[in-house]
């Protein structure tokens, strides 16, 4: 749903000469984002999750858009939405929905926005390869990662108590309490946003150190987005999810198909009313999705299916009045 507060940027931004190529018209330079002509700075703050994927975005648009300076810092999701909502960047890369107390402080300062999906993403708890744990169920990642969990070994885990590492300590590392891919997956896994046990190595907005912790270590697991655990390879083993309906691989398809629940996720990109009275920013954004296909496979991301990057178009063209 439009936010109302847009349709009071809608007649300033319907001036800009930035058409999408899905709503017809507009020569080639318009519809890829703009002229060279075009001149001024985007700040984007936010997520380390969607932070390399706005990187992406912003070398693309600044070789075709030399005048404009795109930055992109990553203090986390909740750490860039109280800069974004406090009127002190443009935009912000978000793994999640915002909060209903960041929606308080975008009001309380007169910050109205809109969120547009740019990616879809998937987070994995993730082993060591050695570690013969293939599948887990939603219950017993919430045994292991529930606050007040007593599960201090993997033979502690409902199902496990024969296996191999039944004996074994587990060594858990996890993000900080600003990060987006912290609050969605206490939320999907434990019941409630925040809600986890605090005996684990906190990495903060370093998902690498994750990574390279249970590389380290047969017996540590972690909780890690999809481009992280590409990247990383055959040093880890991302596991199988079984939220009911069997074991699921957080695979590409799986992840677009919605067959990998629950932890398949948007991503997205939330810009500000002001932002947006700038045609630069329009230009940005229009950019960001048409050539969303070529980003996301760069930055290592899994696209939009053919519907999302529809509905992103039309949104962006509602938002901007085009």
């Amino acid at each position: 749903m439009i936010s109302k507060k847009w349709l009071q940027v809608a007649g300033v931004a319907g001036a800009f000469p930035f058409i999408l190529t899905a709503c017809g018209g507009g020569d080639d330079a318009d519809a890829s984002g703009g002229g060279s002509e075009l001149s001024g700075q985007i700040q984007i703050d936010g997520s380390s999750t969607v932070g390399p994927l706005s990187e992406v975005a912003a070398e693309l648009f600044m070789q075709e858009n030399s005048g404009v300076q795109v930055s992109v810092a990553m203090s986390g999701t909740g750490g860039g939405f109280e800069r974004f909502c406090n009127g002190e960047t443009d935009m912000n890369d978000a793994s999640r929905e915002i909060s209903e107390e960041e929606v308080a402080l975008c009001e309380e300062n007169g910050i109205a926005y809109e969120d547009v999906q740019v990616a879809n993403d998937a987070l994995a708890l993730v082993v060591n390869p050695e570690n013969p744990v293939d599948c887990l169920t939603v219950d017993q990642a919430k045994q292991i990662w529930d606050e007040g969990s007593s599960v201090t070994t993997w033979g502690d885990v409902e199902g496990l108590e024969s296996g191999d590492v039944a004996d074994s300590e587990i060594t858990l590392y996890g993000p900080g309490t600003d990060s987006g891919t912290f609050d969605y997956f206490t939320e999907a896994i434990n019941g409630e946003e925040g809600r986890i046990r605090t005996d684990y190595t906190d990495i903060g907005e370093d998902d690498q150190a994750a990574v390279v912790g249970v590389e380290g270590d047969v017996n540590a697991m972690a909780y890690i987005p999809y481009s992280y655990f590409t990247e990383a390879g055959d040093s880890i083993k991302p596991l199988q999810i079984d939220s009911g309906e069997g074991c699921v691989e957080p695979t590409l398809e799986n992840v677009q198909s919605g067959a990998y629940t629950p932890l398949g996720r948007g991503l997205f990109v939330y810009a500000s009313d002001v932002a947006l009275e700038r045609e630069e920013s329009v230009a940005f954004m229009n950019f960001y999705i048409e050539n969303s296909t070529e980003i996301t496979e760069t930055a290592g991301f899994i696209p939009l299916t053919e519907e999302q990057m529809t509905a992103s178009n039309e949104q962006i063209a509602s938002l901007t009045g085009n």
